[in-house]
């Protein structure tokens, strides 16, 4: 029996110097060969662990063993019975924490990298298979007809479940282009916006109508929805509602939410000005008040933008960073300064409402607190001032409130998300299902895809009575 290999192939990356001046995609992806010695380490064990980690349950040793047998179709199809979002996944899904933590090989501090073979897949059928070929066989159609809100993960996720099963489905989406946060929150660096588009137009090319430019809540309500030919409707919408740390000086010019600032950067090209007309301000030194995913994005935009400084500012270790590992690594290698411990007391500004400064205190950690991390506690007369022009709030968001000020029955929580059942979607409302970060409050892509999967699963079963 040959040696197990302990060592992960690594995934080639550009260079930190070269790639904190562009946005061209920093992970490389594997080669056939790479991917193919990474696939040879999946030792097929028969618990399937890794699959029971993933949240839509792809077959995993499946596709691994069909890339180490060199049959890439058959790899392709696997992947996608389960996951119509490949090439989205495998780039930002936090696999470490999921099917990889689950992985046999973990014990061994060396699990198969399944994000990576997964996007080799993806990365493969797209350069080498035409997207009809790799469609399912179309079902009898049921008549019925669901209205998906929302074009994120969860939303497409559901709309492409439903359509797969046979029922007749719309999208409805807010913004210009489909794909929501895949698309206006996640930089390009991380993932290209032709990926995104990509996995949309697959998931249309299954019979899934998507209707842009509709802001449901303003155009229709979801009563109106379903007195108008629906049968279902499943609400995707996410969580798009910046929150803020209601200090003295937020106010300030010069001040974003990460909302706003990677919705310039990502969805309006902003980068790319004045190719693209949306300017935005980024200055020499610039302050992003966070620790997770978005904050890092936010922080890594600002630095290829032309900021000569860029702080993380956090206000507990790097321990308890929310974020992605690798992310992290990525941002300390391009340069990016952790301000850690830190907290802001109050903005500082000119005589011009411009914000030149930012108060901070030194933080402490104490006992844990309700999310199981060490509390951060104010150092009395620690107050200190970091000279900024532009800060960066990435603290969290909420859902929008307007679908739930428009509809009557539908419940929510005191922090405007919607009340669903964990394993089904259902809400209070008849025939209304909910899925993603409506419900769960800012979370990861393959969670709400998991969401929009287990409703699409409920609806189908409300559907056939």
């Amino acid at each position: 029996m040959p040696k197990l290999n302990l060592n992960r192939e690594p995934m080639p990356r550009q260079d930190p110097k070269i790639r904190s001046k562009n946005f061209n995609e920093v992970a490389l992806g594997y080669s056939a060969e790479q991917a193919q010695a990474e696939a040879n380490r999946c030792i097929q064990c028969p618990k399937r662990s890794c699959t029971e980690g993933c949240p839509v349950e792809v077959d995993i040793p499946g596709f691994i063993n069909a890339i180490r047998e060199g049959d890439m179709p058959e790899a392709v199809k696997l992947l996608k019975d389960k996951n119509s979002l490949p090439g989205i996944c495998g780039r930002v899904c936090p696999q470490e924490t999921q099917c990889e933590a689950t992985c046999s090989l973990a014990k061994k501090d060396a699990p198969i990298a399944i994000g990576r073979l997964e996007r080799f897949v993806a990365d493969w059928e797209r350069a080498n298979m035409q997207s009809a070929s790799s469609l399912p066989a179309q079902p009898a159609p049921s008549g019925k007809q669901v209205a998906v809100v929302g074009s994120g993960p969860a939303g497409l996720t559901a709309a492409a479940d439903l359509v797969k099963l046979g029922h007749s489905v719309t999208i409805f989406e807010a913004l210009h282009v489909a794909g929501g946060v895949l698309m206006y929150g996640i930089p390009e660096f991380r993932l290209p916006k032709d990926i995104v588009q990509a996995e949309v137009d697959y998931v249309a090319s299954l019979g899934v109508k998507v209707e842009l430019d509709s802001v449901i809540g303003k155009l229709v309500t979801l009563d109106e929805l379903l007195n108008n030919d629906y049968h279902a409707v499943f609400l995707g919408t996410g969580a798009g509602l910046p929150m803020f740390l209601n200090i003295p000086g937020e106010n300030l010019n010069g001040i974003y939410s990460a909302n706003e600032f990677l919705t310039r950067v990502n969805l309006m090209k902003a980068y790319r000005f004045p190719e693209y007309d949306t300017p935005v301000k980024v200055g020499r030194k610039v302050a992003v008040i966070g620790g997770g995913n978005v904050a890092m994005d936010s922080a890594r935009c600002a630095l290829r933008l032309g900021a000569d400084e860029v702080y993380i500012v956090y206000r507990r270790s790097e321990v308890e960073l929310p974020a992605r590992r690798e992310e992290v690594e990525n941002a300390q290698e391009e340069g990016i300064e952790f301000k850690l411990l830190t907290n802001p007391k109050r903005m500082l500004g000119n005589e011009q409402n411009w914000v030149v400064g930012m108060e901070c205190y030194e933080m402490e950690l104490g006992e844990p607190d309700d999310s199981g991390r060490r509390r951060p506690i104010v150092k009395e007369g620690s107050e200190f001032i970091i000279d900024v022009d532009v800060v960066i709030v990435a603290l969290g968001t909420t859902p929008n409130p307007l679908i739930a000020s428009t509809t009557d029955g539908l419940e929510t929580t005191r922090w405007g998300t919607v009340v669903a059942d964990e394993e089904t979607g259902k809400t209070v409302k008849s025939q209304v299902w909910a899925g993603g970060d409506i419900v769960t409050g800012a979370a990861t892509v393959i969670s709400a895809m998991g969401a929009g999967k287990r409703a699409a699963a409920s609806i189908d079963e409300y559907l056939r009575g």
